[in-house]
């Protein structure tokens, strides 16, 4: 039987449909993961596409002592004075040695709470991110490459990467599981391979 593990999705309005899919089906299909769904006061959110979702918590860190992981997905929210603040949520599942990973602007609320301060990271280009927050911690340990970056339990990666944003985060999550991580690459590696 699989370890099971809790993973609590971020997600606000406009968030991105691509960039959570390759890891939550992954995480549950093949490592036994449950994926809840997670949003601002529980409210309805809808995705770039207009897909609307109801989240089955919200991000309040009291209501998710029980989650091992948490991922936060991005949206063009998360760039703006109005963002929410997750840095509770993202700090206590980090501070029990959970797995954190943000993706796209979902980088964003990571900075906020001070989670690339001592941890390589990466997002959507140094220049985005410091044009955004030109002063959080840890600027100095940013990575310009194109897919994620996993330094011990925090991951990051830009928009255009879920794929790498997966198997990393995953990775973390279950760092025994390393031959059914290398099936998963694979698998994902055939889509750009000789025939793309």
């Amino acid at each position: 039987m699989p370890d099971s593990k809790k993973i609590g999705f971020v997600f606000i309005n406009r968030f991105a449909d691509w960039e959570y899919g390759l890891l939550a089906a992954s995480a549950v299909e093949w490592f036994g993961a449950e994926a809840i769904s997670l949003s601002p006061g529980s409210e309805p959110v809808t995705s770039t596409s207009g897909f609307r979702l109801t989240p089955q918590r919200s991000i309040d860190s009291a209501e998710n002592t029980d989650l091992d992981a948490v991922a936060v997905i991005g949206s063009d929210v998360w760039t703006g004075d109005g963002a929410p603040d997750v840095s509770g949520l993202v700090n206590a599942v980090a501070a029990r040695g959970g797995v954190v990973g943000g993706i796209c602007a979902g980088t964003l609320a990571l900075a906020r709470a001070g989670l690339f301060k001592g941890h390589a990271h990466t997002s959507n280009g140094r220049d985005w991110i410091l044009e955004h927050l030109p002063t959080y911690a840890g600027a100095e340990r940013y990575n310009d490459v194109p897919h994620a970056v996993a330094d011990r339990t925090i991951i990051s990666a830009p928009g255009s990467a879920p794929g790498t944003f997966a198997k990393e985060f995953i990775g973390a999550l279950y760092p025994d599981k390393q031959s059914e991580l290398t099936e998963m690459r694979t698998l994902f590696a055939r889509e750009y391979g000789a025939s793309s």
